[in-house]
């Protein structure tokens, strides 16, 4: 079964600015490449340091979540949204 027939949300293309925040230390900035609303796919330049649960956030959309990892490659992580934050 490929990934998009295991998806519950179907995802749309985009190119949109987003944030990987690791507590209040480290920011990462990333791109999002397709989006649903269930979870997303991220292109940063490295994902090394980048852990498997994460606050992710995309301003302009009102996107505010905990995102987990599904999947990942040097640079692309596949993520679920586990929890929808204020």
């Amino acid at each position: 079964m490929s990934n998009s027939e295991r998806r519950k949300a179907t995802r749309r293309r985009t190119l949109k600015g987003g944030k990987i925040i690791l507590g209040r230390v480290s920011v990462f900035d990333c791109t999002v490449r397709n989006l649903s609303d269930t979870g997303a796919l991220l292109k940063l330049p490295s994902t090394v340091g980048i852990p498997d649960e994460f606050e992710f956030k995309i301003a302009n959309d009102d996107i505010h979540v905990i995102a987990k990892v599904r999947w990942r490659t040097e640079t692309e992580i596949g993520v679920f949204f586990e929890k929808r934050l204020p």
